[in-house]
């Protein structure tokens, strides 16, 4: 699909736009299947096959502050994944206003329970499927691998989530989040919405080994947050690599995804 095949989302900060028509750029040429795990335009996943599949599955959500954002941004990510073995999903889910936490992390166990159930028809390992994302996908992917409370409901494994890089995620929302702004796709003020929401409140042992990268020169709250993650993660027994990027602001550190640090520490942690 192509961003006017979709429902109006909100419009890109003079920030992003440049960063995003470069992704679109970067993605244009990567040969990807489309399917539908729901009715709504926004909940369809990309796939990129191997041709030599090696059995692992990457579902990576796309970030845009939970307002914006287009599952065709991570394309370019595929072709160094997919040489590799490994399945290569980009996940689309709905966003705010149109609709308010927790819709999208119900679209992402929604488009997970698609891949489990299907992932073998395409040349993949159920049980060797990975999680992550960039910024608001960061934040959804990490709140998976670390929440026991959906997996059982989706008749899904609770270990289903092998591993979870999630890159410039944001990890707590609310009291010393370190926002200087309540994120609109949470709704009004709610304490426990925040907490609801933000997966350093959320861990619950045992949780999957993770790979949580950020840009060096990005958001110094997101930095910090990374930091609480990954001692919370180990707190509980956790296997958390770090992986700061060098030189990568915010925006940044996502284009870094296809250049051969996070790529060649992806695919390790991964295939470990």
């Amino acid at each position: 699909m192509n961003p006017e095949d979709y429902p109006e989302q909100e419009p890109l900060s003079a920030f992003a736009q440049g960063y995003a028509a470069d992704l679109l750029v970067r993605s244009r040429s990567v040969a990807v299947e489309e399917f539908a795990y729901g009715e709504d335009p926004y909940q369809t996943v990309s796939i990129a096959r191997p041709a030599k599949p090696a059995g692992p599955v990457l579902l990576f959500l796309h970030g845009g502050g939970w307002t914006s954002g287009y599952k065709e941004w991570n394309h370019f990510m595929a072709p160094a994944l997919t040489a590799a073995g490994i399945l290569f999903v980009s996940v689309g889910y709905r966003l705010a206003p149109r609709v308010l936490f927790p819709a999208m992390r119900a679209d992402c166990v929604a488009a997970l329970q698609w891949v489990h159930a299907h992932v073998a028809e395409l040349g993949a390992d159920p049980e060797r499927i990975f999680v992550g994302g960039h910024s608001a996908g960061g934040h959804l992917s990490a709140l998976l691998a670390v929440s026991r409370d959906w997996q059982s409901p989706a008749g899904l494994p609770a270990d289903v989530i092998r591993g979870c890089l999630p890159v410039s995620g944001v990890y707590l929302f609310g009291e010393g989040s370190g926002l200087t702004m309540r994120p609109r796709f949470l709704g009004e003020p709610d304490a426990a919405v925040d907490a609801l929401a933000s997966p350093l409140r959320q861990i619950a042992a045992p949780v999957p080994s993770f790979m949580i990268s950020w840009g060096e020169k990005d958001f110094p709250h997101l930095v910090t947050q990374a930091h609480a993650m990954t001692a919370a993660l180990r707190s509980v027994g956790g296997s958390v690599e770090e992986l700061p990027i060098a030189g990568a602001s915010h925006l940044q550190a996502h284009l870094a995804t296809a250049e051969p640090l996070w790529r060649s520490r992806a695919i390790g942690f991964i295939q470990s």
